[in-house]
């Protein structure tokens, strides 16, 4: 049976019972958690077409495994990684860089004897510091919706990422420029370059991220569960949604693993040499990403652009809302009114038979596949309150890192505790947390993720709360933390240590909800909408920092506790929220991840041959 055919899975399992022996004859590993990439696991077709798919008994007691990784998807991965690499180790000086004045003696920004133990430059303040770096994510998140419309519709992943990556290297040169001494010497000039190079970085940064993280999930081509038995006589169940969130838990370890050798480097570039070397070393790890994806072109598996496949699903969703809501008005009073008829149910073309209009050249499973999709952005809508908590450790905790006791430490080093927590955990959660819970008969679905990572960032919020609160308690000047700083060079007498429990915290959130998001939007978006549902995703961050402008007010003295408080309140709210919202929806996640696929291809040619031509 091939895994998209339409046909009840009970029916293929009884009609063919002799293909049970089959299947124990190309058992693996005992240690099926692990099981090592293969070519031939993946490609023998004799196998795929004699696979024995589970019932719905079967899905709900047999115990269920990932499937192997193959070898290009880490390719794949290498690129994230020097992405990564260069967004971050850019970034990561942006405070210091916005924030504090240039040290006295210094051209470039470094750290002079004698002098100022903060690196700087421009000297313009918290407020402006946190302004510009929540500009930069709002602006990073929302070209993702941009990019997405490009690849799915009209150039194709792999383009789109080419594209992308060629207007990222043009910002991180102007962002170069605007760290020269001659041009740090006029801060007008340099804000102005600086904010260019931003805007461009930006658009480049955008249409990476909303391709990359499908064209990685893409390689692995099952979508459909099937039953192995091992030597030891134990049925498993290789599970796709278990192997996709496999593929995106080390995607995600490879972004941290990027970020933190990024970070860590960049910091001390500044320190030592200047800011001009901070944004040149990023720009020069960056050439590697077109420099792997060129080489291993003709090894992916790419997806078609699909033409007006955006108009498609917008013309289905106005044909459901027309067929199920009616409009009237009662003493002049407009007003929309829903019938009982099944929403998606009314709009499938086996429903309107000959009636269909002339515009609806899908399938059901088509109807299905966006119904599913927008059911996963409905619960994206809480994730602004998670990266919320998030934005905090790219701005305001390296600020408060600032005014503690450093002890020889950068104040944008701890930080790196972050990417550290989640290069750690990753594995633990892969290898030992999640398996554990499958054995014990415990379903950690998506959701139930993403609300425990909610659930963690607002714990991470309260420990920055505590941490404020200590620092204006026992430092010399109570509230005015930065003042101190500035102006006497005083640091409150608490551990910049400290801040390692709020960046583990926020590291094992970010597993549980950043890493479970991007999972969850590539399993529901229809296949060519994959990109527009990633960028979605991506989008929440954009309006989290929108939000988080708001809040610019409370990243002052001595307000800055109370700026913590309220983040952390708002990450519990999320995680009430989301699962109130969403908790009927978990209930139906092995039917929606076992759809039959589409065979819709809007416009787009079935064969991609984007990355030849």
């Amino acid at each position: 049976m091939n895994p998209a055919d339409p046909v009840e899975v009970g029916d293929v399992v009884a009609a063919q019972p002799s293909l049970e022996k089959d299947v124990k004859e190309i058992s693996t590993d005992p240690s099926i958690e692990e099981l090592p990439s293969s070519k031939e696991y993946a490609t023998n077709e004799n196998e795929t077409l004699h696979r024995i798919h589970p019932t719905s008994e079967e899905m709900r007691t047999l115990r269920r495994v990932a499937g192997p990784l193959n070898w290009i998807s880490f390719s794949v991965a290498f690129v994230e990684l020097c992405e990564r690499f260069s967004y971050y180790g850019t970034t990561t000086v942006f405070v210091n860089f916005l924030q504090q004045p240039l040290p006295e003696g210094s051209t470039t920004g470094a750290l002079v004897s004698g002098g100022s133990s903060v690196p700087g430059a421009l000297g313009m303040g918290q407020q402006a510091s946190t302004g510009l770096t929540l500009f930069n994510s709002f602006w990073s998140y929302v070209m993702p919706l941009a990019g997405a419309f490009l690849a799915d519709q009209y150039l194709g992943r792999f383009r789109t990422i080419m594209i992308s990556i060629a207007a990222a290297m043009l910002g991180h040169i102007i962002l170069i420029v605007s760290a020269l001494p001659p041009v740090i010497s006029n801060p007008n000039g340099a804000i102005a370059c600086f904010s260019i190079g931003l805007i461009i970085m930006g658009i480049g940064t955008g249409g990476f991220k909303s391709n990359i993280s499908a064209l990685i999930a893409e390689q692995y081509t099952d979508d459909q569960p099937y039953i192995k038995t091992l030597p030891s006589g134990e049925r498993i169940i290789v599970d796709p949604a278990a192997t996709v969130a496999r593929v995106y838990l080390y995607f995600y370890m490879m972004i941290n693993i990027g970020s933190l050798t990024g970070q860590i480097s960049m910091v001390y570039a500044e320190r030592e040499v200047g800011f001009w070397l901070s944004f040149l070393l990023p720009t020069i790890m960056f050439c590697f990403c077109p420099l792997v994806l060129f080489l291993c072109r003709n090894k992916y598996i790419l997806t078609a652009p699909t033409g007006s496949v955006y108009t498609q699903a917008y013309r289905l969703i106005r044909e459901a809302m027309r067929r199920h809501w009616t409009f009237s008005t009662v003493f002049g009073i407009p007003r929309w009114k829903k019938n009982d008829s099944d929403f998606w149910h009314t709009v499938k073309p086996s429903t309107l038979g000959d009636n269909r209009p002339v515009w609806m050249t899908f399938d059901d499973e088509w109807v299905d596949e966006v119904a599913r999709g927008l059911k996963a952005c409905r619960v994206f809508l809480w994730y602004p309150l998670y990266w919320l908590a998030y934005n905090q450790m790219l701005n305001n905790l390296t600020s408060q890192a600032a005014t503690m006791q450093l002890n020889g430490v950068p104040n944008d080093i701890i930080n790196n505790f972050n990417p550290l927590s989640l290069i750690i955990f990753i594995p633990i959660f892969d290898h030992v947390v999640y398996p554990f819970l499958r054995r014990i008969g415990i379903n950690f679905t998506p959701l139930k993720r993403i609300t425990a990572g909610f659930i963690c960032a607002g714990c991470g919020m309260i420990v920055a709360t505590v941490t404020q609160h200590y620092i204006y308690k026992l430092g010399e000047c109570d509230k005015n933390a930065n003042d101190c700083l500035t102006l006497y060079n005083s640091h409150s007498p608490i551990s910049v240590w400290v801040q390692v429990l709020t960046y583990v915290l926020g590291g094992i959130s970010e597993i549980l909800a950043s890493v479970t998001s991007l999972e969850y939007a590539f399993t529901k978006a229809p296949r060519n909408m994959r990109s527009l549902v990633q960028a979605v995703s991506l989008f929440m961050n954009a309006i989290s920092s929108a939000i988080g402008q708001a809040f610019v007010g409370l990243s002052r003295d001595p307000l800055l506790e109370w700026n913590y408080a309220v983040v952390a309140i708002l990450a519990f709210v999320g995680a009430a929220g989301f699962w109130a919202t969403n908790y009927k929806l978990d209930g139906q996640e092995d039917e929606m991840n076992t759809l039959p696929e589409s065979r819709y291809e809007g416009s787009g040619l079935k064969q991609d041959e984007e990355a030849k031509a």
